[in-house]
């Protein structure tokens, strides 16, 4: 295995574990595992981030063929100074919050409504409910497709996947998805089979601190490789 792959999955194994852990979609996780079985929970949520991570890695690794690979290296240090400056500042001004309680109310929301929803086509036949149902709920469960969809749109856009865009336009693209894939099933394996007795002893801004100091890190590397470069 080459340098360049194990500097890759190395660097995105840390970035991914400490971006993670304490993460909205690591604390949807642990409480949609109290409510459902577990292995459709964790299968929906791990599949949401693999497929998020490997399309993030592919995004980083066209960069340097859309515009220069100087250009884009400026940009993934401005990306991982920024983020860590950002870390940074929630560790000492925001404290610990309460994302925990925020995602549990919004779960607790979605489950009345479909609760609500389906007393009232309680009344329709089973087979007829079961073939107007959509196409992928035929196929999958649905606890394991609002894992996924939970998961992938509370992903999107987050700063660990924009990070991992950056990382892998800077380093080997096969070592961040290796690394990323796996940092994403030790905190999600972590999120479902510790639930929330893990999730409320999780300090936040330990965690903030921990990943601020690693952007920063990983943006005072990426500045010097530009230079040498």
């Amino acid at each position: 295995m080459s340098l360049s792959i194990v500097q890759g999955f190395s660097k995105s194994l840390a970035m991914t574990v400490l971006s993670e852990i304490g993460d909205k979609t690591f604390f949807a996780a642990a409480i949609l595992a109290m409510r459902h079985p577990r292995r459709y929970v964790l299968a929906g949520c791990l599949s949401a981030l693999i497929v998020m991570t490997i399309l993030s890695a592919a995004v980083g690794w066209a960069a340097p063929n859309l515009i220069s690979r100087t250009l884009t290296k400026h940009i993934a240090t401005v990306l991982f100074l920024g983020f860590g400056l950002w870390s940074l500042w929630d560790a000492f001004h925001e404290g610990e919050s309460e994302e925990l309680a925020e995602v549990e109310a919004e779960l607790d929301a979605d489950l009345k409504a479909g609760s609500e929803t389906s007393r009232a086509n309680g009344k329709g036949d089973d087979d007829t409910k079961k073939k107007n149902r959509p196409l992928f709920t035929q196929f999958f469960s649905p606890i394991f497709l609002k894992a996924f969809s939970i998961t992938f749109f509370g992903e999107w856009g987050d700063k660990s996947q924009i990070a991992t865009i950056g990382l892998a336009a800077a380093e080997n693209p096969l070592g961040v998805v290796l690394g990323g894939v796996l940092g994403q099933a030790l905190c999600q394996t972590a999120a479902v089979f510790g639930g929330k007795s893990l999730a409320t002893q999780i300090s936040e801004k330990f965690i903030a601190l921990s990943g601020g100091i690693l952007f920063i890190v990983f943006g005072i590397q990426s500045f010097f490789a530009t230079v040498e470069s």
